[in-house]
């Protein structure tokens, strides 16, 4: 970036973020950027970006499905393996939001920010590494860990809207995934 074009830069009155002048500051934790006079609603969701999130369920809905409908035990257990590496993807994108967070500015740094950007991942590649039954419980408990979390140690400095989609997500992605588990054992999977 060219030095005159670094110098043109503001920061955000709201969040402190250096942005250029025609760019618009996102509004963070009820707070309006005025570098360029925005007035979206602070700390709410597009409702298209809620939609693809609760869209993104569906694969753990299909995989119990799959488990309790098709009809060959390999077909069955490339639908628990589906669920355990798509669960394992969904707890590192987790972590990866805090990470992002602190990568940002938005965040400090420090070893409890450090410890919730890199535990989900390294539990999500546990669950793969384990596999089976034992996998997907340890998906459930480190998604339940994680959100209690985000709740009780991050909650005040995440927006309302994502602690409330976190909520319904985490709550129904751990129920899919302990029904997967359920259903593994009754269909004599691993």
């Amino acid at each position: 970036m060219p030095l005159s074009e670094h110098l043109a830069r503001k920061a955000c009155n709201a969040c402190g973020v250096p942005v250029k002048p025609h760019v618009q500051c996102v509004p963070w934790r009820g707070k309006l950027c005025s570098v360029n006079g925005s007035s979206a609603n602070p700390g709410s969701l597009a409702a298209a970006a809620e939609l693809v999130a609760y869209a993104a369920i569906l694969p753990l809905v299909a995989c119990p499905l799959a488990i309790a409908l098709l009809p060959g035990y390999s077909q069955r257990f490339l639908a628990q393996q589906i669920a355990i590496a798509y669960g394992a993807v969904v707890l590192a994108g987790l972590g990866a939001v805090h990470w992002g967070l602190a990568l940002a500015g938005r965040w400090a740094w420090s070893p409890r920010r450090l410890a919730a950007a890199i535990l989900p991942g390294a539990c999500g590649a546990a669950s793969v590494v384990v596999s089976g039954q034992r996998g997907l419980a340890l998906l459930v408990v480190g998604s339940g860990i994680f959100w209690l979390y985000e709740h009780r140690r991050a909650g005040e400095e995440l927006p309302e809207d994502y602690l409330r989609l976190r909520r319904n997500l985490t709550l129904a992605g751990c129920c899919l995934l302990a029904l997967t588990m359920i259903l593994s054992d009754s269909a004599g999977l691993p």
